[in-house]
């Protein structure tokens, strides 16, 4: 039904001279072909140094700036000074002399127009270490293209605080590259334009922001067309004078002290003294100075500091209060931390950005947007977008907050949070009493590329019963479905409206509103799709609403319709799993157990992620006659890509359905999930078969693993019981796993489903879990293989930059399984195409090697994870977090067409037309407003790919929680 976020990863890219060096998908493989003529060649280089001292490493992009394809290519250039080469990657790299060759290898021979690849390098040097200045690529010189300007917000300061009514001064920098002039620098609030300058110094005065937060942001235009925008900067407004302070979040380890600052919002008419006292919490930190300071007339805004200091003994948090008369307080919450935990403070610190309400990470109902950026196109495509997976990442990132504060409030407010946002109400889901078990839904094929849909429902293909329905309703006494829909439009920016509750309210309901996306076979990439509502009725779109795109029938009946993404679920139940275990361990299991209790509920109803979509029996199924499934022989254990529900909006005249899915994917396990399910007492499911179901479930997905096994490590892509997701026949010799076939790339093509190594690192992440808390041998075996191919494929520098896999390519297939004797599957091969510096990948990737070392004792996989933490954390940090640039080539499919079958005519809740010459963007024309909106444009009409830094709100969750989980067993 859906994939997850289609991530495209890469490095970073910066617009100095010589200190640039960007981001990449790299899709193209290599031809084999000669390399084009160089007359042919028109090229640019970016390069990058990270330099410390006496050696550096060189990261260079060569951009094809041409018309025609470069296939195969030679860069040359020289230094000035004594580089000596030491090692390369990504090409094969040599030195004679002063010049230094580097030629392609063999995956990232063909650049295409418009299109770049990366190398690098690491060199020794002493003495001066200056940039190349020229470079050739197959001896044509490389001129370079005109680059877009840079530009900075220097007012206000991040994180200040204003009163309502007050002028809040903006301020900006800017400076256009090559022979360009700066033309103008407009100013936003998220999106919305408050006004612009054309003359430096850039500045604007704005009166009239609302009380709350704002993410301001200045847009850089130069005379030869190209812009750019700022990082954002957040504010507050506040509805009157108040104290500020900074950090909100402070760790001090035992027997230390720690700092904040305090300084007042707005100036005084006269004195104000600041008194600053434990307000509650952990005893054993105390003021041990600024608990009185006096602000003046004229230093009101000059920040003075508060020291904290802890005893040295005990953990644990505490909040300290400023205040002062007439004047709002400000809170800072302070954790005592032990002797060595200084990753928890780490923690702590990026805890503090990630929540920090002005820094954009948040809705105002406290909902996760998928990233702080808007303009972003992945599974979501857009950024205030969120998904189930980043709500399981806020419970995750909360429980963490516990293990280090023993403050156990917010994990409990995230799980609420979720429940009244994410998981449908009752009135969401109105005639599940309607649903009929034995028969759970009609069969419709799915096919292999959009234009061959609608999809006509087939009642003549046999449909198996639905063996939990009863239980559940048993055991919750409700027909209702307890699992999180994957995605929600959180500022409504589609204008459905279909907030918790409601049916297309429409475009001015101000709450967070479902959708649906992907509906047409697995070439449906993101940029295909034609967003609609959960609940259609009919309001949008053409005469039968949205339904028509996908399903052919006789008649079209007003309904409602969910899908679940089985990982977020799990990753919650995962995070609850954590959040027991160490509320337990503080002696506040009571605390949090009511939400545990939830977690195992959701965790029942995840259970329909193991069955065959239409509940046929598992095993050799090669055609719709295939036979249905009896009871549990329609349960493959595994984690599937879905779950969906629906049924029609009448109640007087109500049915329902209920869908598992076919295919499995190797990402998407979780078998510490289904371990804490089967075997935690606190997480076992109320239904009179669930625990025994997810025990099969653990043991199930490690033998799916091994199966999946590379004989290199890599865990390839998943199998299904429903090939081409129409129980057609697969090619002959296709291996089996307990009678599923082996699907190289499960579920969606557009880009290959199993190509990106994130989920990689999250699901062995998952396993490393399990394997630290139980030992279990099967994990083990499947780590010790899988660590010791990523190790080989990881490179960390001296400077702490580092390369781990992004792009994979699979060659062979398994053996089919035998579970009494599995096979070596030395016939199937994993290939990394290119590397990246991705931090959130890296932080998954870090955890895998935390809990894996902790139990194995393995200090080559120690030694990486805190090699990945520390390089990530000493060169990738901003004021909202740690990210680094990344250049979406793949944005040049903003105008890509979106099939609508001939006469088929429509309108988005905005007036947009839906018709066959629709295209992605013509249907989202509220990305016009956009203030990166240009940058697409420009790219659009022949310009370099852009780049841009976003802070995803999951890789901020991992990159924290990994920094804990670190603290917490090898620090």
């Amino acid at each position: 039904m859906h994939p997850p976020p289609r991530r495209r990863r890469g490095v970073r890219r910066l617009w100095t001279s010589a200190a640039a060096a960007l981001a990449l998908p790299l899709t193209m493989l290599s031809s084999g072909s000669t390399p084009a003529q160089a007359a042919a060649v028109q090229c640019s280089v970016d390069y990058k140094a990270n330099d410390w001292g006496s050696g550096f490493t060189a990261d260079l992009t060569l951009t094809n700036r041409g018309t025609d394809t470069i296939d195969g290519w030679t860069l040359t250039y020289d230094y000035a000074g004594n580089q000596k080469l030491v090692n390369g990657w990504n090409g094969s790299w040599s030195q004679s002399g002063k010049t230094v060759t580097v030629k392609n290898a063999g995956y990232n021979a063909r650049i295409a127009a418009g299109a770049a690849v990366t190398t690098g390098a690491q060199f020794s040097y002493s003495g001066s270490n200056a940039a190349p200045t020229s470079f050739a690529i197959n001896g044509t010189t490389c001129t370079g293209a005109h680059q877009p300007p840079i530009t900075v917000l220097t007012s206000p300061e991040a994180g200040a605080v204003y009163t309502q009514g007050e002028t809040v001064p903006l301020a900006a920098t800017a400076a256009a590259a090559d022979d360009a002039t700066i033309t103008k620098v407009e100013f936003y609030d998220d999106t919305e334009l408050l006004g612009t300058d054309t003359s430096a110094p850039f500045t604007l005065s704005v009166a009239g922001l609302t009380v709350g937060s704002h993410s301001l942001v200045a847009k850089a235009h130069d005379s030869m067309g190209a812009s750019a925008t700022s990082t954002p900067v957040g504010i507050t407004v506040a509805s009157g004078p108040t104290v500020v302070a900074n950090p909100a979040q402070l760790g001090v380890q035992q027997g230390e002290s720690g700092t904040y600052e305090v300084k007042l919002s707005k100036q005084p008419s006269a004195n104000v003294t600041v008194t600053t006292a434990r307000a509650s919490g952990n005893s054993g930190l105390s003021v041990t100075g600024g608990a009185s300071l006096t602000f003046t007339p004229s230093n009101w805004d000059t920040a003075q500091k508060v020291t904290i200091s802890a005893d040295d003994s005990g953990t644990g948090s505490a909040v300290f209060e400023s205040t002062a008369p007439g004047h709002g307080k400000a809170a800072v919450t302070v954790t005592q931390l032990g002797a060595q935990k200084a990753y928890d403070a780490r923690f702590l610190e990026l805890y503090g950005k990630i929540t920090d309400p002005a820094n954009g990470y948040f809705s105002p109902e406290g909902i996760p947007y998928h990233s702080v950026e808007t303009l972003i196109v992945e599974a979501p495509d857009h950024g205030h977008e969120t998904t189930s997976e980043a709500y399981s990442y806020l419970l995750w990132l909360q429980a963490m907050y516990g293990k280090v504060t023993g403050d156990w409030s917010k994990f409990n407010g995230a799980w609420e949070i979720m429940e009244k946002y994410m998981i449908p109400t009752r009135a969401d889901q109105p005639t599940n009493s309607f649903y009929n078990a034995s028969k759970p839904a009609t069969y419709a094929p799915e096919h292999d590329t959009p234009n061959e849909y609608p999809s006509a429902l087939d009642p003549g293909v046999s449909v198996g019963p639905d063996p939990i329905a009863a239980e559940l309703r048993s055991a919750y006494g409700t027909d209702d479905v307890y699992g999180m829909h994957w995605i929600q439009d959180v500022d409504n920016v589609y204008g459905y409206g279909n907030s918790p509750g409601k049916c297309e309210a429409g475009p001015s309901d101000t709450g967070p509103s479902y959708i649906n996306t992907f509906q047409r076979g697995p070439q449906e990439s993101v940029w295909e799709t034609v967003p609609q509502p959960t609940c259609d009725a009919f309001k949008y779109g053409g005469k039968n609403g949205y339904l028509d795109l996908f399903t052919k029938d006789a008649s079209y009946a007003k309904q409602w319709k969910f899908t679940n993404a089985p990982d977020a679920d799990a990753r919650a139940v995962q995070a609850a799993y954590w959040a027991d275990k160490w509320a337990k361990e503080q002696g506040k299991g009571s605390d949090v157990s009511a939400t545990v209790a939830k977690a195992a509920k959701m965790g029942d109803y995840l259970r329909y992620a193991m069955f065959d979509k239409y509940f046929k029996k598992i095993g050799n199924c090669t055609s719709p006659s295939c036979p249905a499934g009896t009871g549990k022989d329609s349960s493959h254990y595994l984690l599937s890509w879905y779950y969906a529900w629906g049924g029609a909006t009448d109640s007087s005249a109500g049915w329902a359905w209920r869908i598992g899915s076919s295919h499995a994917h190797g990402g998407y396990q979780n078998p510490l999930a289904a371990y804490a399910l089967s075997s935690y007492a606190p997480l076992k499911p109320k239904s009179a078969t669930g625990a025994d179901d997810w025990a099969k479930s653990m043991q199930r997905q490690l033998e799916f693993y091994r199966w999946l096994q590379s004989d290199e490590g890599g865990i390839a892509g998943g199998a299904t019981n429903s090939w081409a997701g129409r129980y057609t026949t697969p090619p002959a010799g296709t291996p089996t796993f307990y009678g599923m076939h082996y699907d190289e790339k499960p579920v969606y093509h557009d880009p290959p489903s199993n190509q990106w190594f994130g989920f990689q690192a999250w699901s062995m992440e998952r396993v490393a879990e399990l394997y630290q808390q139980t030992g279990n041998a099967l994990a083990k075996s499947v780590l010790d293989k899988w660590v010791d191919w990523a190790l080989s494929e990881t490179t960390v520098n001296p400077d702490g930059t580092f390369r781990i896999p992004s792009t994979l390519r699979w060659s062979g297939k398994p053996d089919t399984w035998n579970a009494a004797n599995p096979g070596a599957n030395s016939g199937l091969h994993v290939d990394v195409v290119d590397y990246t510096n991705d931090v959130g990948v890296a932080a998954a990737y870090a955890k895998t090697l935390t809990y894996y070392a902790d139990r194995s004792g393995d200090t080559e996989a120690a030694a990486t994870a805190k090699k990945l933490l520390d390089g990530m954390w000493a060169n990738h940090q901003d004021d909202l977090g740690i990210a680094v640039p990344e250049t979406r080539a793949d944005y040049e499919r903003f105008d890509d067409p979106v099939y609508v079958p001939s006469g088929w005519t429509g309108t988005m809740p905005n007036g947009d037309a839906i018709n066959s010459s629709s295209t992605f963007d013509s249907i989202r024309s509220f990305y016009q407003d956009d203030p990166a909106w240009s940058k697409i444009e420009s790219y659009l009409a022949g310009g370099a790919a852009p780049t841009f830094t976003y802070h995803r709100f999951w890789a901020q969750a991992d990159i924290a929680t990994a920094m804990g989980a670190y603290a917490e067993l090898l620090e």
